[in-house]
C-alpha cells in the first residue's frame, strides 16, 4: 500500500475491495431539483485540521477529488464556531447539528473531580466506569457515552431501521462522534490495522481490510519524490535545540512505525480503501433506503502537528488527498449509484512559530514555560494555605478546575488569586469564569461576528466545563518546547482554528459559492432535508443550508 489511493486499492487481490465496484455503468447526469428523489448514498467526510486557509492556498492546485468538490456548492468560510477548537468537539458538531455546549464534548480531555477512579481526567470518547482504565492513550475503553445528542445516523435509523450507517476513521474520536450510537459498523486505525469497541468483532470484510492495512504498516516506506508544485516549500526550519528540522521530510519510515504511518498520506488511503470495501460488501446505496458512509481522514492533522501547515510535508499531503479522493469518487461513479458528498473539517490549524517568524510574522511565539497551571496552582495553594492539588487542567489554555475539597470561602479566595495571576501574564488574552458563561445565551448571529465570550459560550457545558477558562493571545502556540513529532497545534478561539471549508457535491447539482459565514452545525439539518429525514428543530443549533441555486429550495 503506497500513499496514493489507487495503490491502496490494490488490496483488491486480498478480497478487501470487491471487483463489482467497477461493473455498473455511470448514470447520466440529471439536474437536481427540489423534486429530485433523495440520493441513495450520503458520504460525509471530515479531513482533520483541513483549515479554510489550506483549502484556499491549494485550491488552484487541485485536479482530483477536491477539485470536483470545489465545483459543487462551496462554503469557503465555514466555521467550527465554538472556542474549544479541538478534534473531539469539532467532530461532535459535524453530524449532530449542535455546538459542544449541547453535545457535551467540550474538549478532547476534561476533568470530572467526582469520578470514582483515581484518574479524574476524562477522554472525550471513553467509558471511565470500566475497571482498570485511565484516560491515557491506549489505556481507555472507547465509548460514545459522553456524546449527549443524536447524530445524523441515529436520526436516519429512527426514521428507517433498514438504513445502513458505517463509520471509518483514522481516530476513534472521529469515528465515534460522527458515527453515533446506531452505526452498523464503526472502526478506526490502530497498529494492527482496524479496530472497534472492546468486544465488538469486525465483519469479515473489515477483517480483510484490516489485515491489508496491518501489512502496509509493517512494511518500510522509502522517501517520496517531491512534486514540482511543492518545491517552494522545500525549506528546512530548525526546531528545538537538538538540531532537528521540519520542512524536508518525505514520509519515509521504518516498518512498523505506526506514528509515522498515521502522519502520512498512507493513513487516509487506508481509511478510504476500507470505506470502499465496506460500501461494496454491504451494497450501500444499492437498496431502497438512503445509506450513510462516514469517513474521518486524520493524516492532515498528524502532519500539521508534526511538521506544521506550511511545509513541503503539508503540500505533499494536500496533493495526495486530492488524488486519493479523486480515485475514490471514480470508483463510486463506476457503480452508477446516486450519491452525495459533504466534506468539512473538525477545526483549522496554525503553522509552527519558527516558520511564521521566517515568513513575515515575527510576533509568533511559543507559550512561556511560566504559564504552567500546575505550578500556579501549587503557588496559590501554598500562599493561601489550601489543600493540594488545587488546580486541574489539560494545559496552559482552556478549562481550569478547582479542587472539590475547598470550602466556599476557600474557593472564592482561590478563584480570585488564580484569575488575577493568569490575567497578569503577558500571553493571556482573557480569563472568563464559568458563572459569566452560564449567564450568557448561545449566540444566534453569524459566527464571523461572534465575540470572544460568544465563542466560549458555545463550548460551555455547566456539568463538564471548568471553573474558569484561559484564552491565549493570537498566534501563541501552546507548546512550550518544540521537537520532532509535535511542533504546532490548534485549539484556540481565533479564526485560523475556527474556519473550515464546507463542501457539497452531487451529480447534477448546480454548483455555486457562498462566501458568507455558515457553521458546521448547519450540516446535519442540510443533509437531513436532502434525504427527507425529519428533525426536532428544538434539539439542534444549526439551520438548513439551501443547496439549490435559484428560486427552488432544498430545505423542506
Amino acid at each position: 500500500m503506497t500513499t496514493a489511493l489507487a495503490a491502496a486499492l490494490s488490496i483488491t487481490a486480498t478480497g478487501a475491495v470487491l471487483a463489482q465496484d467497477m461493473a455498473a455503468p455511470a448514470a447520466p447526469a440529471v439536474k437536481v431539483t427540489a423534486a429530485t428523489p433523495a440520493p441513495k448514498l450520503v458520504i460525509a467526510i471530515s479531513v482533520d485540521q483541513f483549515s479554510a486557509d489550506l483549502f484556499a492556498e491549494y485550491r488552484s492546485h487541485f485536479t482530483g477529488g477536491l477539485a470536483r468538490l470545489a465545483q459543487g456548492v462551496v462554503f469557503p468560510s465555514g466555521y467550527q464556531a465554538h472556542g474549544a477548537t479541538e478534534t473531539c468537539p469539532g467532530h461532535s458538531t459535524i453530524l449532530t447539528g449542535n455546538h459542544p455546549a449541547h453535545t457535551g464534548i467540550i474538549a478532547n480531555n476534561y476533568f470530572d473531580l467526582s469520578a470514582a477512579r483515581a484518574d479524574k481526567r476524562l477522554y472525550c470518547a471513553e467509558d471511565e466506569t470500566v475497571a482498570g482504565t485511565s484516560s491515557k492513550s491506549g489505556q481507555y475503553a472507547a465509548s460514545v457515552n459522553h456524546l449527549l445528542v443524536a447524530t445524523l445516523g441515529d436520526w436516519m435509523k429512527a426514521a428507517d431501521p433498514k438504513a445502513q450507517i458505517v463509520s471509518v476513521a483514522g481516530k476513534d474520536r472521529a469515528a465515534i462522534m460522527m458515527g453515533g450510537r446506531k452505526a452498523d459498523e464503526l472502526m478506526w486505525l490502530f497498529p494492527g490495522g482496524l479496530t472497534s469497541y472492546r468486544g465488538v468483532p469486525l465483519s469479515p470484510i473489515a477483517e480483510k481490510a484490516s489485515a491489508a492495512i496491518a501489512a502496509a504498516i509493517a512494511a518500510p516506506r522509502p522517501a517520496l519524490t517531491l512534486p514540482a508544485d511543492c518545491a517552494s516549500h522545500d525549506i528546512a526550519i530548525p526546531v528545538g535545540d537538538k538540531g532537528a528540522t521540519v520542512g524536508t521530510w518525505r514520509f519515509q519510515r521504518d516498518g512498523g512505525d505506526f506514528r509515522r504511518f498515521m502522519a502520512s498520506p498512507e493513513a487516509d488511503g487506508a481509511v478510504l480503501a476500507a470505506g470502499a470495501a465496506l460500501r461494496a460488501a454491504r451494497r450501500m446505496g444499492e437498496g431502497d433506503t438512503t445509506d450513510l458512509l462516514i469517513l474521518g481522514l486524520s493524516a492532515t492533522d498528524y502532519i500539521g502537528h508534526g511538521t506544521g501547515t506550511e511545509g513541503s510535508e503539508m503540500c505533499m499531503q494536500m496533493l495526495a488527498l486530492d488524488r486519493q479522493l479523486g480515485d475514490f469518487f471514480a470508483r463510486l461513479d463506476a457503480t452508477g449509484i446516486d450519491y452525495m458528498v459533504m466534506l468539512t473539517a473538525d477545526h483549522g490549524g496554525h503553522d509552527l512559530p519558527e516558520r511564521n517568524r521566517q515568513n513575515a510574522w515575527p510576533a509568533a511565539e511559543r507559550v512561556d514555560k511560566t504559564l504552567d497551571p500546575d505550578a500556579m496552582g501549587k503557588a496559590v495553594a501554598e500562599k493561601l494555605g489550601l489543600p493540594q492539588p488545587l488546580l486541574y487542567s489539560d494545559g496552559p489554555l482552556g478549562d481550569m478546575y478547582l479542587s472539590k475539597a475547598l470550602t466556599p470561602a476557600q474557593h472564592k479566595a482561590a478563584m480570585t488569586e488564580l484569575v488575577a495571576r493568569f490575567k497578569a501574564h503577558r500571553q493571556v488574552e482573557a480569563v472568563v469564569t464559568g458563572e459569566e458563561l452560564a449567564a450568557r445565551p448561545i449566540s444566534k448571529q453569524s459566527p464571523d461576528t461572534w465575540t470572544l465570550l460568544d465563542k466560549l459560550r458555545a463550548s460551555y457545558n455547566p456539568q463538564r466545563s471548568g471553573d474558569f477558562i484561559v484564552v491565549l493571545k493570537p498566534r501563541v502556540t501552546p507548546i512550550a518546547e518544540s521537537g520532532m513529532g509535535y511542533v504546532a497545534t490548534h485549539g484556540s478561539v481565533w479564526d485560523y482554528d475556527r474556519r473550515v471549508p464546507i463542501l457539497f457535491w452531487r451529480k447534477g447539482l448546480r454548483g455555486f459559492e457562498q462566501p458568507n459565514a455558515v457553521m458546521t452545525v448547519d450540516i446535519l439539518p442540510t443533509l437531513a432535508s436532502v434525504i427527507g429525514v425529519r428533525l426536532d428543530a428544538n434539539k439542534i443549533d444549526g439551520r438548513c443550508l439551501d443547496l439549490l441555486s435559484g428560486p427552488e429550495s432544498s430545505c423542506r
